[in-house]
Order: structure tokens, then sequence, then C-alpha cells
């Protein structure tokens, strides 16, 4: 839908793709992940912003300050997903419909990966397909409307 606005906010760690275990979380690095979901938003009539932090407070104040500018949160919190009331509550707060993403299946990984704090507040979650997890929210955000 034409007009989409979508903010993409990356977690800890995910400045370091390309260079942090690349048979979990593959070889494109956040740069290049950006730059194709920006083209990809372009293509479709829509504006796309990214944030990346390692701080757990910049996530939190970027979360809330999307609330009346976003049509559509895509969130990867990586590790804080497992540890993050905050970010949870940023994300209720936001009011903005969001998607949570994780490019390895957390479930295929060590037991302290399987919870998500958010899991209950999302319209979905997508994990396991690597850096196309990304492209697969940001297809369903852009063939959506925007939550009333």
């Amino acid at each position: 839908m034409p007009g989409l606005r979508i903010l993409v906010v990356h977690g800890p760690n995910l400045n370091m793709l390309g260079q942090r275990e690349p048979e979990i979380y593959g070889k494109e690095t956040l740069a290049e992940i950006d730059a194709r979901l920006g083209a990809t938003a372009t293509s479709r009539g829509a504006a796309l912003e990214t944030f990346q932090s390692n701080s757990e407070g910049e996530l939190v104040t970027r979360i809330q300050g999307a609330r009346g500018c976003y049509d559509w949160l895509i969130l990867n919190p990586a590790a804080y997903t497992h540890t993050s009331v905050a970010i949870r509550d940023a994300v209720v707060f936001s009011e903005v419909p969001a998607i949570e993403v994780h490019l390895s299946n957390v479930h295929k990984r060590e037991p302290f990966r399987h919870g998500s704090h958010l899991a209950d507040v999302v319209v979905g979650r997508i994990m396991g397909f690597g850096p196309k997890s990304y492209d697969l929210a940001l297809a369903f955000a852009l063939d959506s409307a925007p939550a009333a």
C-alpha cells in the first residue's frame, strides 16, 4: 500500500553481521540488509527507516518515538528478546503493529533463547531464514494496510 511508513529496529550485535558467526547469521552485513530493505520499500512507494543500537535504553527510546509516526515496526531485538521487559513495554506503548524478526531459528538453539518477552504483543514472529527473515517481514508489512 502506498505511503506506508516502516521502522526497522535492530538490536545488539547486529552491527557485526557478516563478521559474527556467519554459519549462524550469514555473511550479509547489516548495511547490505538495510539497503535491500530500503530499495524494496521505495519500489513499493513506502518510506523505510532503520535504526541499530547495542544499548537497551536507546532501543526503548527509539521504539517509544515510533508512536504516531509509523505504520509498522519490524524489530529484531536480538538477545534482548529473552530479557527485556522494557523493550516489550515500549512496543506496547508505541501502538505500532510490530513483527519480531530473528535470523536464526531460536528454537533450534540454546534453551535460554527459546522464550520471548515480545511474542504476545507482536503481530507475528519470523525466524530461521537468515537475512531473508527481514524480507519476509517487510513483504507482510507492505502487503498489509496500516492498522487504524
